[in-house]
C-alpha cells in the first residue's frame, strides 16, 4: 500500500536489518505467515525452538523452555509492533494488519504487510482514498493504533499464554514494551528521539486497556532507577524477558527485577 510505503522505507534506510515490503503475506523458502503462529501448533514451535537453539549455542547451555518462548515472543512483537508505530509517527497514518496480513523471513529480516485500511486525520490527502477511516483527532488516531496493535498481537499472545506462562496482564504489558522501546529505537537512528519520546507518553498514559502500563521515560536519574537509557532519558520495562536467567552478570538496561545500578546492563538485540 502507497500511503504507508514511505514510512517503511525510511525504516529500512536507517535500521536495514528490518525490511519491510508492503506486499501480501507469503510462504515457503523460509517465509512465515503470522497467522501459522497465531494458529499454534508445529509453526510456534518451529519458532521457539529457534531461539531455543539461538541461545542455547550463545550462552553454552539450553534456556527454560519458558524463558525460550518469552524471548521468542519479544523477537516477533518487536518488529511486528514497528509496522503499526512507525507509519503513525512519520505519516499520521495507522495500518490495520491482522495476522492474517504480515509474514516476515527470518534469515533475512524481511516482512511482508498488507494493510486492508488504514486510520487517518481529516485533513491528510489520502483520507479520500475507499481504504482509508479518518478519525476526528490526534487523540482519536492514538486509540485507533492501539486497537489496531491489539487486534494483531491478541491471537499471537493467546497462543504463547501455554508455553510462556503468564496471565493477560503480564503479557500485554510485554506488548506496551515493545510498542514504546521500538518506536524509540526507531526515532532515535532518525534523529526524531525527543518527538518520539514525547508522543510515547500520550500513546501509553497507562490508563488504555488491554495495554497495559505506561510509557513512563523520565530523565536519568529522575524516575525510580536508571532504567533503559539513550542519552539522557530512561524507562523501566513494565515486564520482564527472562534474559537474567541466561545471562545473570548482566540484567538487561531497564529490568523490573533489578534495582539501582544493577538495570544497566546489556540486552539482546531486539532487532
Amino acid at each position: 500500500m502507497p500511503v504507508i510505503s514511505a514510512s517503511y522505507d525510511r525504516l529500512a534506510a536507517v535500521l536495514p536489518a528490518l525490511r519491510v515490503a508492503a506486499a501480501p503475506p507469503r510462504s515457503g523458502a523460509g517465509w512465515t505467515r503470522a497467522a501459522e503462529i497465531a494458529a499454534g501448533g508445529r509453526a510456534l514451535a518451529a519458532f521457539v525452538a529457534r531461539d531455543t537453539e539461538r541461545l542455547a549455542l550463545e550462552h553454552g547451555r539450553a534456556p527454560r523452555p519458558d524463558v525460550a518462548a518469552t524471548l521468542a515472543l519479544h523477537r516477533y512483537l518487536w518488529p511486528v509492533c514497528l509496522l503499526f508505530t512507525v507509519p503513525w509517527f512519520l505519516q499520521r497514518r495507522v495500518p490495520r494488519l491482522p495476522v492474517e496480513d504480515v509474514s516476515f523471513h527470518p534469515d533475512s529480516g524481511r516482512v511482508t504487510a498488507l494493510p486492508r485500511a488504514f486510520g487517518c486525520l481529516p485533513d491528510d490527502p489520502a483520507a479520500a482514498l475507499p481504504d482509508a477511516r479518518p478519525v476526528a483527532s490526534a487523540a482519536a488516531l492514538r486509540a485507533e493504533l492501539r486497537s489496531a496493535v491489539a487486534e494483531h498481537a491478541g491471537p499471537v499472545l493467546a497462543a504463547f499464554r501455554p508455553l510462556v506462562r503468564r496471565g493477560p496482564r503480564a503479557l500485554w504489558g510485554l506488548v506496551a514494551d515493545e510498542v514504546a522501546e521500538g518506536l524509540w529505537f526507531a526515532a532515535r537512528l532518525l534523529g526524531e528521539e525527543e518527538r518520539a519520546v514525547a508522543e510515547l507518553q500520550a500513546l501509553l498514559p497507562g490508563d488504555t486497556p488491554p495495554l497495559s502500563g505506561a510509557a513512563g521515560f523520565h530523565q536519568r536519574g529522575d524516575g525510580p532507577s536508571c532504567g533503559s537509557t539513550t542519552g539522557g532519558t530512561a524507562r523501566t520495562r513494565l515486564a520482564c524477558c527472562l534474559y537474567y536467567t541466561l545471562s545473570p552478570a548482566g540484567a538487561c538496561a531497564g529490568c523490573p527485577r533489578a534495582g539501582g545500578a544493577g538495570r544497566i546492563g546489556h540486552r539482546a538485540d531486539a532487532a
